[in-house]
């Protein structure tokens, strides 16, 4: 089955380099460079995944979080990100994110991604 995913960070070459990675495994991708893109993106696209950057213009990751979660209740989101500690992880996971990734441990993203998507099989 092919998942798509909505890869959000303002930096462009990250989209780049992340869109690259996913396809590369089959996900069908789209980006957002915002969170407020991304919260229209989401209600346009309704992908599988969210991959959710902190900091970013106009709104950051832990605003656009509640708004995706409500959006779509059932869809996981991963806030990739340089800012992941113990702190930070409670704050966004109570903001309604799935799983926190240290964009300083970027090998882990494929992995929780796709335990995310495909929880029986891990």
């Amino acid at each position: 089955m092919t998942h798509s995913i909505l890869l959000v960070d303002d930096n462009r070459v990250i989209r780049h380099v992340l869109r690259g990675l996913f396809e590369a495994i089959g996900f069908v991708c789209s980006e957002s460079e915002d969170g407020c893109q991304a919260v229209t993106e989401a209600g346009r696209l309704k992908p599988d995944l969210i991959v959710l950057d902190y900091s970013m213009p106009v709104m950051n990751g832990l605003e656009a979080a509640p708004l995706l979660r409500k959006l779509l209740p059932d869809t996981p989101i991963i806030m990739f990100t340089m800012f992941a500690n113990h702190v930070f992880a409670t704050q966004a996971i109570a903001a309604g994110v799935t799983a926190v990734v240290s964009k300083d441990e970027a090998t882990c993203l494929l992995p929780k991604a796709e335990s995310l998507l495909n929880p029986t099989s891990t």
